[in-house]
């Protein structure tokens, strides 16, 4: 039986798949487009920990790691009882085009419709921030700054 539960969105960004995944896997660039502190370790079994919102740790680890091209891993909140740490699992694909990268984001394992709209909002939020800052541009401040 399928997942009922699952966010699925895909970006069009104006950059190279690797310059994509560095702005998914390097702690500094993560920052650039979410989050206040970043602790990712990318190859299976890796830490996956980012303050998204200056008061909200997502918490995982990674299952899957191919350069440039798809990483995998476990999602959760820090101090929820409904999406634990770990709990959910995010699969990424970049897949190469002409004049950039489509990122397919995959997010399963959501507990109910309340979570999957909750997170497809955050989703949608930081994949138009990530898109911004590949193509050179600046998001600003994050006005998701301070949710819990």
């Amino acid at each position: 039986m399928q997942d009922p539960f699952v966010v699925h969105r895909e970006a069009h960004i104006a950059a190279p798949p690797a310059a994509v995944f560095a702005l998914m896997t390097d702690p500094e660039k993560i920052l650039r487009w979410m989050g206040t502190e970043a602790q990712v370790e990318p190859q299976p079994g890796g830490l996956y920990l980012v303050n998204v919102t200056g008061a909200r740790f997502a918490r995982g680890s990674f299952r899957e790691v191919v350069p440039v091209h798809r990483l995998a891993y476990s999602f959760g909140w820090d101090g929820s009882e409904v999406v634990p740490p770990g709990s959910s699992l995010v699969e990424i694909d970049l897949i190469e085009q002409e004049g950039g990268t489509l990122l397919r984001l995959t997010h399963s394992g959501l507990p109910s419709a309340e979570q999957c709209a909750g997170h497809a909002e955050g989703w949608a939020h930081y994949l138009g921030r990530l898109t911004e800052v590949a193509a050179g541009g600046d998001p600003g401040p994050d006005p998701f700054y301070g949710r819990t």
